[in-house]
């Protein structure tokens, strides 16, 4: 009996230490799995690199090179593959463009569009794709992208006409405004008309001539200015729709001796309008920094590819849907405040915007 007995504890711990050892065994293989699927996954997310494309309606004016390249810095340092095409002013061009770089097989696409409407087609191209939207400061219209960035164009509007009025409330006032397949443009012209009514209707300020130049065309801008000029029509104030037009205004009025009289406001903050203001050729533009654009357009960019909720609160209406707007605030700058902001901030150096005026 009690060899029996002993022979049953013998082979009961001999099982029990079979059992230890296969349940060791199946722990260490499920920790070792488990570890091989981390680094997969780890290497999975390693290979796919997120690819942002940007495509730009112009690079014309000087304020899109700066988004263009501010953009793309923004984006490397997050880790993101950037691609980016340039349409020229060309609604075809940017269509072709963005199936190219829907063909790179990108995560979202960033978009300028050159044309408000046309380029809704281009966006449906993108969601039927899959792939996230952003429309960069101007709206794509009746499209249902899945955000609107931009600086609030409608306040863009106002602070110009505010300027303005506080120093020529009475008199006659030019308007040149940029391109109606912009939608920015129908924005500012809403927060400048909503200043300019009321006096216009009280007859303090009159409207001699209110254009469009299509495809923001800087020659357009001299021209409709010059041809006032040379009628004798006074012109007191003049409201540009960007610093480009503003130029081609400046120059027409150069020509009639007129520059540094008739006070012209216009937006961008480009560097040859900040030099017009330091030398007294153009009263004010509206300054956008750039900087702060680009930064949140990387980041959400990056959070719309990895399918992370953005949680903006503001929407605006393209015409057919609400979409998520996000909205960044501009600031009027002239020659009393240029030094604390643009030249501040670094959006320009102080040497080339003082670079023409005598110390």
């Amino acid at each position: 009996m009690e060899s029996k007995y002993v022979i049953k504890v013998i082979v009961a711990i001999v099982l029990m230490i079979i059992f230890g050892v296969l349940v060791f065994l199946t722990v260490k293989h499920v920790v070792a799995y488990r570890e091989v699927k981390n680094v997969n996954s780890n290497l999975d997310k390693k290979v796919h690199k997120i690819k942002i494309g940007f495509s730009l309606g112009t690079l014309k004016e000087e304020r899109w090179i700066k988004d263009r390249d501010i953009v793309m810095a923004k984006l490397r340092q997050l880790g993101a593959e950037v691609l980016v095409q340039n349409a020229n002013n060309d609604d075809q061009d940017q269509l072709k463009q963005v199936k190219y770089l829907l063909d790179q097989k990108i995560d979202v696409l960033i978009i300028v569009p050159n044309d408000l409407e046309k380029a809704s087609y281009a966006v449906s191209l993108a969601q039927k794709e899959g792939v996230k939207v952003i429309s960069y400061d101007r709206l794509v219209t009746k499209s249902n992208v899945d955000l609107y960035i931009s600086f609030d164009n409608v306040k863009v509007g106002k602070l110009m006409a505010e300027y303005l009025v506080k120093r020529v409330p009475r008199g006659n006032y030019l308007i040149i405004n940029g391109a109606t397949t912009d939608n920015n443009t129908k924005m500012i012209k809403e927060g400048y008309d909503s200043v300019l009514k009321p006096r216009i209707e009280s007859g303090d300020i009159k409207i001699v001539k209110e254009d469009w130049a299509p495809n923001w065309m800087t020659e357009y801008a001299f021209n409709s200015t010059d041809e006032l000029l040379q009628k004798g029509v006074k012109i007191d104030a003049v409201i540009a729709g960007d610093d480009a037009l503003a130029g081609g205004i400046i120059e027409a009025l150069s020509e009639h001796r007129m520059a540094g009289k008739v006070l012209v406001a216009a937006q961008d903050a480009d560097l040859a309008a900040c030099q017009r203001i330091v030398e007294g050729t153009q009263a004010m533009t509206v300054y956008k920094p750039i900087d702060k654009l680009a930064e949140a357009t990387a980041k959400i960019a990056m959070k719309l590819a990895r399918g992370e909720k953005l949680n903006v609160k503001n929407t605006i209406y393209d015409g057919k849907y609400y979409v998520p707007y996000y909205v960044l605030e501009p600031i009027a700058v002239d020659k009393t405040n240029i030094d604390d902001t643009v030249i501040k901030d670094g959006f320009h150096n102080r040497d080339e915007v003082y670079r023409n005026v005598v110390k």
